[in-house]
C-alpha cells in the first residue's frame, strides 16, 4: 500500500525515492539548517512533504546543476526555502515567480549616492542572479574570461574546493 502524498516519510523511504544514501541526508541536515525532519524517540527521522521537496531541490542544484554546498546555501539565503523546494518539485514557473517577487521587493538604491560613495562602502552590488537551470545565462557567465583567466568568483570557488580537499586529506592522514 502506497502512502498518501501528505504522509511523513522515514529516512529510508526518502533515501530510496531520491536514490541517495541515508548518510548523505544526515550530512545535508548539518549543512542546511532548513532541513528539519521531525525526530521521534530513538532519533528516528520523519520527513514532511515540504522537507522532501526541499531535499529534491538541493539534490537537483548540487548534482544536476553543479552548484556547491555554499552556492545552494546562498540561494537558500537569498531566495528562501520555497524557491529551492519549487525547483525540487519541478515547478520552474513558481521558482521564476519567487525570483521576480524578490527582485521587485528589493530596495531601490538612492539616487543621491554617487559611484564614489559606493566605492567607500565596498564593491558595487552585482545585478540579481538568474543562473538557476541556465536561465539568463550569458557569455559573461562563462567560467573563463576572454583572456584565459578565471573570474574572481570561480577562483574563489576553486580555492574553497581546494581547502575542502586538503581538509579531507588531513582527516584521512589522521586515520592511517
Amino acid at each position: 500500500m502506497d502512502k498518501s502524498p501528505d504522509a511523513f516519510r522515514t529516512i529510508s523511504e526518502v533515501a530510496e525515492d531520491l536514490d541517495l544514501p541515508q548518510h548523505v541526508l544526515r550530512f545535508w541536515e548539518t549543512r542546511f539548517g532548513q532541513i528539519k525532519p521531525m525526530k521521534r524517540g530513538g532519533g528516528r527521522r520523519y520527513y514532511r512533504p515540504q522537507d522532501v521537496d526541499l531535499i529534491k531541490g538541493i539534490k537537483r542544484m548540487l548534482y544536476d546543476q553543479g552548484y556547491t554546498i555554499k552556492g545552494v546555501q546562498k540561494l537558500l539565503r537569498e531566495n528562501g526555502v520555497q524557491f529551492v523546494a519549487a525547483i525540487g518539485a519541478g515547478d520552474l514557473a513558481a521558482a521564476e515567480a519567487i525570483t521576480k517577487r524578490k527582485q521587485a521587493a528589493a530596495p531601490v538604491p538612492s539616487a543621491s549616492k554617487t559611484a564614489d560613495d559606493e566605492m567607500l562602502v565596498g564593491e558595487p552590488k552585482a545585478k540579481p542572479s538568474r543562473r538557476f537551470f541556465g536561465l539568463g545565462k550569458t557569455d559573461d557567465d562563462s567560467p573563463v574570461q576572454g583572456d584565459g583567466k578565471l573570474s574572481r568568483d570561480n577562483r574563489a570557488l576553486l580555492q574553497e574546493a581546494l581547502f575542502d580537499l586538503l581538509e579531507c586529506k588531513r582527516l584521512l592522514d589522521q586515520v592511517r
